[in-house]
């Protein structure tokens, strides 16, 4: 008599995931027909024609790498050097003690996404002999921040952030949660133009969350997606965390090239653990470098080269640099110039509400106070796209489609005040 036959090996009970909320409305808009259909979902700069903007210093840096010489062999698993060391330097500045005391382990990425990753599962893997760490991030935050510390095994919990009565940051809370939060825990930071707000602790501030992480041993993980591209000033939008490390914190800082140089695709990222100073941190150090390596083997093998070469090119020649400086402030002033005109037209309609608010936030977004109804609303009636939280990408407006848009807000604001 034969064996029985066994049953072969399926994924038949696979459950259906959710589409990701953000991609749906991408392809939601792009279905769209509609020619004044309008996209402020995703966080990409357009400019004033709404077309994307590939800088003119990228366009010098690639032209500078097409040598005999140039070819697109393998990277170490560690990154590109060049691009390493002078990613360390924008973050911390030239000066840093960190830098010049060998504190720090350093991993080029997939971007910023790639750099919370890669330092979630470090963490998440090394915190196993003991209790493993609670993750706090804000609420609201980046959606992808409790996808990737819950998927590295994390208990994430949310930390007060925004006060939607007052439209600001609720300080008080946020130093009440995290002063209630068990010791050690880890807790994610947008060093600067907080998504989706578009709201940033002031230093004062800054000083009362260092405060209290310092006595409850927090581990400080910053999440850096717009150095430079928020206030259009590099050091000025590296300040936290270059308070926090000179305060002596043990930190982790993800790093992103995407927005500030334009390289959305090419996925240009670093992660950065740095030791407190003590006597043994440049040996500990050279262990955390050597586990994040084989993290990074086990993922990517080794990271993407070509964008790495741009940015190195950008990062190391002072005079590539200066264009870049000038060409930070070129995208973030028009970012700031549209909030104000959204501010000056729906006060000057007078549509319900107040909207001095717009002028306290930065960066790539702004978080409007639209509800639910309002939303959808502008996207059935109006078509026009934005997240269900109110979220909007500034760069989307520009002088072709910016009164459409305050006709539309005005419109549903005053259908559902």
């Amino acid at each position: 008599m034969s064996a029985p036959i066994q049953e072969a090996f399926t994924m038949a009970n696979v459950p259906e995931a959710p589409e990701d909320p953000l991609y749906r409305l991408m392809r939601e808009y792009r279905q769209d027909t509609n020619e004044k259909k309008i996209d402020l979902g995703i966080g990409a700069y357009r400019d004033e024609h709404g077309k994307p903007w590939v800088l003119p210093v990228v366009k010098k840096a690639e032209a500078l790498l097409q040598t005999p010489e140039f070819n697109h062999e393998y990277l170490p698993i560690r990154g590109l050097d060049s691009f390493l060391a002078a990613a360390q330097r924008l973050m911390l500045g030239n000066d840093s003690p960190a830098i010049h005391e060998n504190r720090i382990s350093s991993m080029q990425t997939v971007s910023g996404t790639g750099a919370v990753h890669l330092g979630a599962t470090f963490i998440s893997r090394f915190c196993r002999g003991t209790e493993r760490p609670k993750a706090l991030i804000s609420d609201p935050t980046w959606p992808n921040h409790y996808q990737i510390f819950s998927q590295s095994e994390f208990d994430v919990q949310y930390y007060p952030y925004y006060s939607v009565e007052t439209q600001k940051i609720d300080i008080k809370a946020m130093i009440r949660c995290l002063e209630e939060a068990p010791s050690k825990s880890l807790v994610v930071l947008q060093g600067c133009a907080h998504n989706p707000t578009g709201l940033d602790p002031s230093k004062e501030e800054w000083s009362q969350i260092a405060d209290v992480m310092a006595e409850k041993g927090h581990l400080p993980f910053f999440d850096n997606a717009y150095q430079g591209f928020a206030s259009g000033d590099l050091t000025q939008d590296s300040w936290a965390c270059r308070y926090f490390i000179g305060r002596g914190f043990e930190c982790c800082i993800a790093q992103s090239f995407a927005k500030n140089l334009g390289m959305y695709g090419e996925r240009v990222g670093t992660f950065h653990y740095i030791c407190s100073p003590s006597p043994d941190a440049s040996h500990i150090a050279d262990r955390i470098s050597s586990q994040l390596a084989i993290l990074q083997r086990a993922h990517i093998s080794n990271p993407p080269a070509y964008g790495a070469h741009i940015a190195s090119r950008v990062l190391n020649d002072p005079e590539l640099f200066a264009q870049w400086q000038h060409e930070l402030g070129i995208m973030s002033s028009r970012l700031t110039k549209v909030r104000e005109e959204i501010r000056s037209k729906l006060e000057a309609r007078e549509t319900p509400g107040s909207w001095a608010f717009l002028s306290t936030q930065i960066g790539m977004f702004s978080y409007t106070g639209l509800s639910k109804d309002q939303i959808r609303l502008l996207k059935s009636k109006w078509h026009i796209y934005m997240t269900e939280n109110g979220r909007i990408s500034v760069a989307g407006l520009n002088p072709n489609n910016m009164e459409y848009f305050i006709d539309a807000v005005d419109d549903v604001v005053r259908a559902c005040w």
